[in-house]
């Protein structure tokens, strides 16, 4: 079986954190899946990347895990940025 770099650990001990904290949580599994899957491609000598959407993730992670959590908002372009 193929050993795992740290980082790939870390991505993966994310995954199971969220999928453990949206449990309780209708809703939330497959957005969690789809994003997962999204940042799935980017090449893994991409390191800089993927440790910035690891911290980001650890985050979000935090906000899911709070109690008063209910929903997941989306950040979404507006027109303007879609044009530069």
């Amino acid at each position: 079986m193929a050993r795992h770099s740290k980082l790939q650990l870390q991505v993966l001990s994310l995954y199971r954190n969220f999928l453990r904290a949206a449990k309780d949580k209708p809703g939330f599994l497959p957005r969690i899946r789809a994003e997962f899957r999204k940042h799935g491609q980017i090449p893994r000598v991409d390191v800089m990347h993927i440790e910035y959407l690891l911290r980001r993730g650890q985050r979000q992670l935090e906000l899911l895990r709070d109690v008063h959590t209910k929903q997941m908002g989306v950040f979404l372009k507006t027109k303007q940025e879609q044009l530069t």
